[in-house]
Formats: structure tokens, sequence, C-alpha cells
């Protein structure tokens, strides 16, 4: 009688979690890319994330690997997406800046 209940159970909850592991670590991210993607394209910017986090540093003078890059972009596009446009700003301002000089 027990086995009525708890095999209908656990099956429910395996689905469960497995289905929020698939929003969580790959539709969400996919949703987010897209998100950031046309941001990007409605302001007419040619560039994409990785190369506007990589000019970003270099411009700081900073050297960072591709790895850290690539964990930056991911977590500036899951949880602070409007980074982007910050950072390509600043890249925008210098490069007319050295134009003037």
């Amino acid at each position: 009688m027990v086995a009525v209940i708890i095999i209908p159970l656990t099956i429910v909850a395996i689905l469960g979690i497995t289905a929020y592991l698939i929003y969580r670590f790959l539709i969400y991210d996919f949703l987010c890319r897209q998100s950031v993607a046309k941001t990007l394209q409605k302001y007419n910017i040619k560039k994409t994330p990785f190369q506007i986090i990589k000019e970003y540093h270099s411009s700081k003078g900073e050297n960072i690997s591709e790895k850290e890059i690539q964990n930056l972009e991911k977590h500036y596009r899951q949880h602070e997406p409007e980074q982007f446009l910050a950072m390509y700003d600043v890249i925008r301002d210098k490069s007319k800046t050295s134009e003037n000089d």
C-alpha cells in the first residue's frame, strides 16, 4: 500500500528536479543570451558580448584570459545585462577621445 504512494511521488519528484535543472542551466541561459543579442541589435552594436568585455578590459590595461571573459560574459548575461551597454559606452568614449587627441 505504501509503495503505491511512494513510487509515483518519487517519479514526480525526479521529473520535477530534472525539469528545473534543464530550465535553469539550458533554457534560462539561452533566453538571457537572446535578450542580450536583441538589446545589442536594438542599439545597432555590431560587437559580440565577448568582444565588448575583451576590449573593455584591454582599454583598462587588464589582460584577462578567454576563460575569464567567458565567465564574466555568462555572469553579466544572466545577472547584469546592462553592463554590456555600459562597457560599450566606455569603449566608444575612449575611442572618441583618442581620435580627438
